[in-house]
C-alpha cells in the first residue's frame, strides 16, 4: 500500500452498542496485542504446515483466553457471553478458521463436564486443560449421524463398574491431540432417551484414531476420525444421568453456535477491510477501483449485512445472559451469520479478482472455510427447521 495512504479503520464501521463496558474494551485491547504478536506473524505457515504449535496453548492461557468463563477454583476467570465474543472477534482477525476451531475446542468439549460431571471428573480434567496442558475434544458426530445426533450409534454397554465401548466417530476436531473425548454414546434405546455422555480417555486400549487431513479448508485444526474397539470406560465416567445425555449436548449448542456466529462476522468483517484496501490502491480505467460505483454499493451491501448480524449476535448474547435465549434464534443467528459470511467473502473475492485466488491473503482462506461453516453446529437446513418447529408450525 503507497506510504501516503491512509489505513482504512474498520473498526470505525461498528455500531455504537450498548453492551461492552470497560472490561471487555480491556480484554479486546489484551488479546489484540496477543494476537498481533503471537498469531498474525505465523499463521499463514501454519495453515500451510497443517498444525499449530504445542506452546500456542501455553501462551494462550498467560492471556487468559483458555480460562474465559470457568469456575475459578478450576483456574477460570469469569467472564460473560460479551467477553466471548470479544475473544471470537480478535481469534477470528487472522482469518484462519483452524485456529480458533482447534485452539478453543475445549470450549465445546468442557461445559458438558463442568455442568454435569462429577467432582472427581473435574478435578482430573479442568484445570489441566484451562491451564493449556492437556487437551479435550468433542466426539458426538458420526458417519452416519452428522446434524442428526438422535440417530447416533456409537454404543456403550454397561459391563459391571465399566462400560465397553464400540464404534466410531468422524470430523472430530482436535482429535488427533486429545487427551480426553466427551463422548456421546447410546447406552439405551433409539432416539433421544438412550444417549449418554462419557469421558474417554484417549490412550485407553482400544482406542484409535486416523487424521483427516486432505480438508477444503482449517488446515491448521487437526480433525480426526476416532475408533472405539471395545474400550473399557469406568462407570464413574459417566458425565450426568445415564440415557440423560442429550440435554447436555443441546445445552451445548446455544454456546458453540454464538461462538460461531461471531467468528462469522468477523471474517465477514476481515473480507470487507481487505476489499476495501484493495480497492484503495487498485487503478482501473484511469482511476482508484474504490471510485467506482458499483464497487462502493458493494461495499455498503457487505457493512448492512455484517452491522444487522452483528446486532442480533448481541441481542442473542444478552438473552444467554439473562437466561431468556429462544432455540429459534440461536438458530436462525447462526444462518444469518454463515449467509453473511458467504456473501461477503464472494464479493471480497469478487473486488480482489485474481490476486484473492493465490494462497496466503485472509479472504483466500475464509472463502474456503465457508462451508465448514455452514455446516458445521447445525446446518442452515438443520437449523431452519428447528426453527420453524419451535415456531409451532
Amino acid at each position: 500500500m503507497p506510504e501516503d495512504l491512509a489505513v482504512f479503520d474498520i473498526d470505525a464501521t461498528r455500531p455504537a452498542s450498548p453492551f461492552y463496558n470497560d472490561s471487555h474494551h480491556q480484554w479486546r485491547a489484551q488479546l489484540r496485542r496477543f494476537v498481533d504478536r503471537e498469531i498474525m506473524p505465523f499463521v499463514t505457515e501454519w495453515d500451510e504446515d497443517c498444525t499449530l504449535p504445542a506452546e500456542l496453548w501455553r501462551k494462550a492461557a498467560d492471556v487468559g483466553l483458555l480460562q474465559m468463563g470457568y469456575p475459578d477454583n478450576y483456574g477460570g476467570i469469569e467472564a460473560d457471553p460479551f467477553h466471548t465474543i470479544v475473544a471470537a472477534e480478535e481469534l477470528a482477525r487472522c482469518g484462519a478458521g483452524g485456529l480458533y476451531a482447534s485452539l478453543m475446542v475445549h470450549s465445546i468439549a468442557l461445559p458438558p463436564l463442568v455442568h454435569y460431571g462429577s467432582d472427581a471428573l473435574k478435578d482430573l480434567v479442568v484445570a489441566a486443560v484451562l491451564s493449556g496442558e492437556k487437551h479435550i475434544s468433542l466426539a458426538v458426530t458420526e458417519p452416519g449421524a452428522g446434524s442428526d445426533v438422535a440417530s447416533l450409534r456409537c454404543r456403550a454397554v454397561r459391563d459391571g463398574d465399566s462400560y465397553l465401548v464400540s464404534g466410531e466417530k468422524t470430523f472430530i476436531t482436535g482429535g488427533m491431540r486429545a487427551d480426553w473425548f466427551t463422548t456421546a454414546v447410546r447406552t439405551g434405546g433409539d432416539g433421544f432417551g438412550g444417549i449418554s455422555l462419557l469421558l474417554i480417555p484417549a490412550d485407553a486400549d482400544g482406542v484409535s484414531r486416523h487424521p483427516l487431513d486432505r480438508k477444503q479448508g482449517w488446515w491448521c485444526s487437526d480433525t480426526a476420525t476416532i475408533f472405539f474397539d471395545r474400550v473399557r470406560v469406568p462407570a464413574s465416567h459417566l458425565i450426568g444421568a445415564e440415557n440423560q445425555g442429550f440435554l447436555p449436548i443441546v445445552h451445548n449448542f446455544n454456546r458453540e453456535r454464538l461462538g460461531i456466529a461471531a467468528s462469522c462476522v468477523e471474517y465477514s468483517r476481515v473480507c470487507l477491510h481487505e476489499a476495501i484496501e484493495w480497492a484503495q490502491q487498485r487503478e482501473t480505467f484511469g482511476r482508484r477501483l474504490a471510485d467506482h460505483q458499483v464497487i462502493r454499493h458493494k461495499f455498503a451491501q457487505m457493512l448492512q449485512r455484517i452491522n444487522a448480524t452483528h446486532s442480533y449476535l448481541e441481542l442473542c448474547a444478552w438473552a444467554e445472559q439473562e437466561g431468556r435465549l429462544k432455540v429459534t434464534d440461536v438458530a436462525l443467528l447462526k444462518v444469518q451469520a454463515t449467509e453473511t459470511l458467504e456473501f461477503c467473502a464472494r464479493e471480497a473475492m469478487q473486488v480482489i479478482g485474481g490476486a484473492s485466488y493465490i494462497r496466503g491473503g485472509r479472504t483466500e482462506r475464509i472463502y474456503r472455510e465457508v462451508r465448514v461453516n455452514a455446516i458445521g453446529g447445525g446446518s442452515e437446513e438443520i437449523l431452519r427447521d428447528l426453527a420453524s418447529r419451535q415456531m409451532g408450525i
